[in-house]
C-alpha cells in the first residue's frame, strides 16, 4: 500500500487559558483530522531522542524512522544537500550565518535579515578574501550560509548566535572538545576575526548602514558535521520510489540523504502564507509515481515561534482544510488505497515560543482497518489510542 505523512510542523502545544484550557488543536475546527483519527488508530510519537535538542532536524528525522545517535551530524550536512553540495569524505560543513556586530556585543544571528541577493555578493567576496584549497562558502538563503572545511575536526564547541543576542561574541567562539581540534578552533576563530575586518566597509555594508539597517559585518560558524552515514529509506524499508516536498532546507536536505525525490511548489514560503493547495495537489501528483510522500508544511511552527495563539490556530486549520481534506477527498476516488498519517514533528508551544520535546500526537489511517476508539485528533484524545508511544522506527514502520 502507497503512504503519505502530512506533517503539521510544530502545531503540538499545551493548555492556553484563553482558549478555555484547550490547546489550539483541540480549539481548532479540524474535521478532516478528526475523521481520519476516528476512521484509523492513533497514539503518540516520542520524537527527540535522550540527549539531543529538539531541532526539526533530530524531530523529522526520527519521524522517518533514523536512529539519530547513528546518523546524526548537525544542521550543517543537511543544509549543505539541500543546495546542492555534495560533502566528500575528510570534509567538514557547518552552518554559517551572516551576523551583525556592534563593538564587541553579537547584536543579532541575521544581520537583519539581510537579503539573498545582498548575502550572496557578501559570500562570493569572502570567498575570493578568504577562501582556499582548505575553505569554501557557499551561498545559502537570507543569512544562512554553508562553511565547508578540507579536514576539519567537528569535535568543536560551538554557540548557535539565536541563543546569545546581545552577549560579548569573543568568549563565545569556537573551542575545541579535544586537543586534536584545536587547529581547526584556532582556524574558525581567524576567519570570524578577518571576516569582520574585510566585510566591515563593503559597499553592501555601507549602503544598509547609510539606510538604516544592520551591516553583515562577521561570519558566525556552527553545528559542524561530516557526511551522514544514512542508508536512504528504500534500502531501510524496501519501498521503491519515495518523495518529499518542503519549503524548508533542513527537510529537503534530510530528503536527499533518505533518497527522496525533492519537489518544489510553487508559491510554498515557509510561512502560514504558504500555498497549501499548491503542495496538497503536489502530494497527490507525486503518490501516481512514487510509493511514499513526506508532505511537510512549516506554518504553526512559524506562529508558535512568533507566540501567536490565533494565527496558530489558523494554520492548522487551514492544514485540516486546505491540504488534508484536498488529499483525503482525491484519495476515496482512486481504486489503489493509500495510508495517510498525520502528526507534529515537535510541539512549539506559544507560550514559551520554541520547541520542546514532548511526545507528540499521530494518527495512521489504512483503508480497511480496525480503528481505535478516538474520535477527535488532539494532544490529550490519542491517550485513549491504540498504540501509547512510540519511538524510534516504530511508527514508520506501522505506516509503511
Amino acid at each position: 500500500m502507497k503512504s503519505i505523512i502530512i506533517l503539521g510542523d510544530g502545531m503540538a502545544d499545551e493548555p492556553i487559558e484563553a482558549l478555555g484550557g484547550k490547546t489550539p488543536m483541540q480549539y481548532a475546527d479540524t474535521p478532516y483530522m478528526d475523521k481520519l483519527a476516528a476512521l484509523g488508530v492513533t497514539g503518540q510519537m516520542k520524537t527527540v531522542a535522550d540527549g539531543f535538542h529538539p531541532g526539526s532536524e533530530v524531530a523529522n528525522m526520527a519521524v522517518l524512522g533514523y536512529d539519530l545517535p547513528k546518523v546524526y551530524e548537525g544542521r550543517g550536512v543537511l543544509e549543505a544537500a539541500s543546495i546542492g553540495v555534495t560533502l566528500q569524505p575528510g570534509e567538514m560543513a557547518m552552518r554559517c550565518n551572516l551576523i551583525c556586530v556592534e563593538g564587541d556585543i553579537l547584536k543579532n544571528h541575521s544581520a537583519g535579515h539581510i537579503s539573498t541577493d545582498e548575502a550572496d555578493e557578501l559570500i562570493q567576496f569572502l570567498n575570493e578574501k578568504l577562501g582556499s584549497d582548505k575553505v569554501k562558502f557557499y551561498t545559502g538563503v537570507s543569512y544562512r550560509h554553508l562553511l565547508v572545511i578540507k579536514g576539519g575536526d567537528k569535535r568543536l564547541d560551538c554557540t548557535p548566535p539565536h541563543d546569545v543576542p546581545l552577549h560579548l561574541f569573543r568568549p563565545l567562539m569556537v573551542k575545541p572538545e579535544v586537543p586534536e581540534a584545536q587547529e581547526t578552533a584556532d582556524l574558525l576563530n581567524d576567519l570570524i576575526l578577518k571576516s569582520q575586518e574585510i566585510l566591515k566597509d563593503h559597499p553592501v555594508n555601507c549602503k544598509r548602514m547609510a539606510a538604516g539597517k544592520d551591516p553583515a559585518n562577521s561570519i558566525w560558524p556552527w553545528s559542524p558535521g561530516y557526511r551522514p552515514a544514512m542508508q536512504t529509506m528504500q534500502e531501510m524499508y524496501g519501498f521503491n520510489k519515495g518523495a518529499v516536498i518542503s519549503a524548508v532546507d533542513l527537510i529537503r536536505g534530510i530528503g536527499v540523504y533518505a533518497g527522496l525525490e525533492v519537489i518544489s511548489v510553487e508559491g510554498a514560503t515557509g510561512l502560514y502564507d504558504t500555498n497549501y493547495e499548491g503542495k496538497a495537489h503536489a502530494a497527490l501528483e507525486a503518490l501516481k509515481t512514487n510509493d511514499f510522500v513526506y508532505l511537510h508544511v512549516e506554518a504553526s511552527d512559524e506562529a508558535g515561534h512568533e507566540g501567536d495563539v490565533d494565527l496558530k490556530i489558523k494554520t492548522i486549520e487551514y492544514l485540516d482544510k486546505r491540504v488534508i481534506r484536498i488529499i483525503y477527498e482525491e484519495l476515496q476516488t482512486w481504486d489503489e488505497p493509500v495510508a495517510i498519517a498525520v502528526l507534529p514533528d515537535h510541539p512549539t508551544p506559544c507560550s514559551i515560543r520554541t520547541h520542546t520535546n514532548t511526545p507528540v500526537p499521530f494518527l495512521i489511517y489504512k483503508p480497511g482497518q480496525e480503528p481505535d476508539a478516538v474520535t477527535c485528533f488532539d494532544e490529550f484524545s490519542v491517550l485513549n489510542g491504540k498504540y501509547g508511544v512510540l519511538e524510534k522506527d516504530e511508527f514508520i514502520k506501522e505506516l509503511l
